[in-house]
């Protein structure tokens, strides 16, 4: 809404630009009003949208302005409406090229040029076009615009997202300075982070120092904290501490750090949750074995990121020659549709021993081979499952077969009738002595013989 409205507002003073216009474009355009038939037409168009409240009515007749010839002061007021009903529209890239069209070609005219580019970069960052966005934004304050704290957060975040660290830095240390010691969690966990991205852990320290009412190295501050909010089960708060700790370097050992990654698949973020397990375990600071494997290939599967899932699972079940782990892979290459892979590791599984479901695994297997056309290979799965799924699958090839045998049949069946048809035709022709039989005629018996004979054999086989 606030977009629509810095937007529409943009818009409506581009046409009032505009209508005053006739000094500032006097080099440009001489024109300072309409004609009588263009300038009908616009109000009609501006009384639909205004007055009926019905841009698409609006649209229609605008449309038939531009079938005009216009001079140009009527084509920037045709330039401002058309901003204004695709903004009603909803269509604001629409309507931000409207207004650049304006801006290029002098309609819009000395300051009232540079709100505009303000409204033009809240649009681009609205629709995350980031790249364009910071354009108008950068064109914005070179014209002399002064970025409020929310415009300058904006920034920070934009930089950011663009990978412009230092950059970002600079736009969230004017937020900070503006915000004060009183800055919002948010705010000072975007320094840290930001002041840990470019090495500047004495900048970090004085945060946590503030954050932690100027003792940032006390860890029993941190733990008395953190325990507090874990006495009034607000786990939310306790997960912000931790995390905070972690981001500082204030947990260091493997429980510390397990408690992190707990919490984040705690509060659903299990791709966070791995990546962070995965850095601990590559940095030694997390033991590498089969249970802390497992835990890994559960939080990738989880987040559905099968591609970084499959690895993990591979090491684990080579330590400990694990058929679980085998049938896992196996599924996971299954949700890839690696179907040839998918079998491989289940096949490996059953070798390796120790599932609680081997039926279950044939009937993956089956699936796997049924996907890659192999019917005779998915049936002799199915059957070696020996449970519902088998014959489940079993069923149901039987009864995909039957279709395709009933169409065949259906389709002969078809074919026989036609002939006979035929026949019937060629024997009316007959009786009334007719001198010109068609050509069929002559082959019909022999071939309705034919088709007989072969739907006879369709429906005994």
């Amino acid at each position: 809404m606030r977009i629509k409205t810095a937007l529409l507002g943009a818009a409506m003073a581009s046409g009032l630009c505009l209508a005053t216009a006739g000094t500032a474009l006097a080099q440009a355009c001489e024109e300072t009003q309409f004609s009588s038939t263009t300038g009908e037409l616009y109000l009609s168009a501006e009384n639909e949208l205004t007055v009926n409240d019905d841009p698409n009515a609006a649209l229609v007749a605008l449309n038939k302005l531009r079938q005009e010839t216009l001079n140009c002061y009527e084509e920037g007021a045709v330039l401002g409406l058309s901003a204004q009903i695709k903004i009603a529209n909803g269509d604001y890239l629409g309507a931000a090229q409207d207004l650049q069209t304006s801006l290029d070609r002098g309609f819009i005219s000395g300051e009232n040029r540079v709100p505009i580019y303000l409204s033009l970069s809240q649009i681009y960052f609205g629709e995350n076009r980031l790249d364009e966005g910071l354009t108008w934004m950068n064109r914005w304050i070179e014209a002399g615009g002064q970025p409020t704290r929310d415009h300058k957060w904006t920034l920070a975040v934009v930089h950011y997202q663009k990978e412009n660290i230092q950059e970002s830095l600079k736009w969230a240390e004017e937020v900070f300075q503006i915000d004060g010691p009183g800055a919002t969690r948010q705010v000072y966990d975007f320094l840290i982070l930001l002041y840990d991205k470019t090495g500047q852990l004495g900048k970090k320290a004085q945060l946590l120092e503030t954050l932690l009412e100027r003792d940032p190295n006390d860890r029993t501050l941190w733990d008395a904290i953190a325990g507090d909010y874990f006495r009034a089960d607000d786990q939310r708060k306790a997960f912000e501490v931790q995390k905070a700790m972690y981001l500082g370097g204030l947990l260091t050992n493997e429980d510390e750090i397990m408690r992190v990654v707990n919490f984040y698949n705690q509060f659903d973020v299990p791709n966070q949750a791995a990546r962070i397990l995965e850095k601990e375990m590559n940095a030694g600071r997390i033991e590498k074995n089969f249970d802390n494997l497992e835990l890994l290939a559960n939080l990738y599967q989880v987040a559905r990121d099968h591609e970084r899932a499959i690895p993990v699972i591979q090491e684990a079940a080579r330590i400990n020659n694990s058929g679980a782990m085998y049938e896992r892979l196996g599924r996971s290459y299954a949700d890839l549709q690696q179907w040839d892979k998918a079998e491989e590791a289940l096949l490996q599984a059953l070798d390796s021993g120790g599932l609680k479901d081997r039926g279950l695994a044939w009937v993956q297997i089956g699936q796997s081979r049924y996907e890659r056309d192999d019917r005779a290979g998915a049936r002799e799965a199915f059957g070696r499952a020996n449970n519902s799924g088998g014959r489940g699958w079993l069923g149901f090839m039987d009864s995909e077969q039957a279709t395709a045998k009933a169409l065949v049949v259906f389709e002969q069946r078809t074919r026989q009738q036609e002939i006979v048809n035929e026949q019937k035709t060629c024997d009316r022709l007959k009786v009334v002595g007719a001198d010109n039989l068609p050509e069929g005629c002559a082959t019909v018996e022999e071939r309705l013989a034919e088709a007989t004979s072969k739907l006879e054999e369709l429906q005994a086989s």
